[in-house]
């Protein structure tokens, strides 16, 4: 058994920024999928896993060689980063990650709106959104991407200069599911400098497979597609990771 443990499912935004970043450096861990807002067994409100983590979130994070448990991802990838110098991708330079930070600072309530608005809504028609929340949401959402277009990527690479950082993996797993190789419900033709980075992050190692329940999930821009879908893509990407995992063990 692997003592470094992820909790969550690869549908999930956050979930697959950590899953994304510990492939990239392959780094040996297990992956338990937890249904979020289930109280069953394996769900995030079940009391045993609220014991553990007790905001009831994915992705968390446990490490039970030293009895480590954090939750939410920014944490759980500048943890990562800090312990094992991974300074390519979060600087130790205070300025370079100065940058990082005030995007991760950012994301929450801006770029992350993006799965609040134009996602949820399409997989999750029993939380019955209200037509103002879509609208503050969505107004959000353009404030946000119109500030990385004409800010965070209008003279550099990506979103904290030129080296690609965590920074970049967690706005990706937001923006990026909005293309028209995943769930295709945003045109990005008004953003060039957006639309330059999504194809530079296409590049990036493990892509293809930490994206493999949004490739199983498809086009959902017209229909909403039936919860069996969904699980059925958590256990396709479930199956691709452990896979990858194979070879890095």
């Amino acid at each position: 058994m692997n003592n470094k443990i992820i909790y969550g499912v690869p549908f999930s935004q956050p979930v697959r920024a950590v899953l994304w970043l510990m492939l990239i450096k392959k780094v040996p861990f297990e992956l338990k999928l937890i249904n979020p807002g289930s109280t069953s067994e394996g769900g995030s409100r079940n009391p045993d896993y609220l014991k553990k983590f007790p905001t009831g979130t994915i992705p968390s994070f446990e490490d039970t060689e030293i009895g480590l448990l954090i939750s939410e991802s920014h944490a759980i990838m500048c943890y990562l980063c800090n312990k094992y110098g991974w300074n390519d991708l979060y600087p130790s330079n205070a300025e370079s990650r100065a940058k990082v930070d005030s995007y991760l600072h950012l994301h929450h309530r801006n770029v992350r709106e993006a799965s609040i608005g134009l996602v949820a809504p399409k997989v999750r028609k029993d939380l019955n959104f209200s037509e103002d929340f879509l609208a503050t949401s969505n107004a959000i959402i353009k404030k946000a991407f119109q500030a990385i277009e004409d800010g965070w990527l209008s003279n550099s690479r990506f979103l904290a200069g030129d080296d690609f950082t965590i920074a970049d993996i967690s706005a990706y797993v937001e923006i990026g599911q909005l293309q028209n190789i995943f769930t295709n419900v945003y045109n990005f033709e008004d953003y060039p400098n957006i639309q330059r980075w999504l194809d530079d992050m296409k590049k990036v190692d493990s892509h293809d497979d930490i994206h493999a329940a949004l490739y199983e999930l498809g086009d959902i821009s017209e229909e909403a597609p039936p919860m069996e879908k969904i699980i059925n893509a958590n256990k396709k990407a479930l199956i691709v990771i452990q896979e990858r995992l194979a070879n890095i063990n």
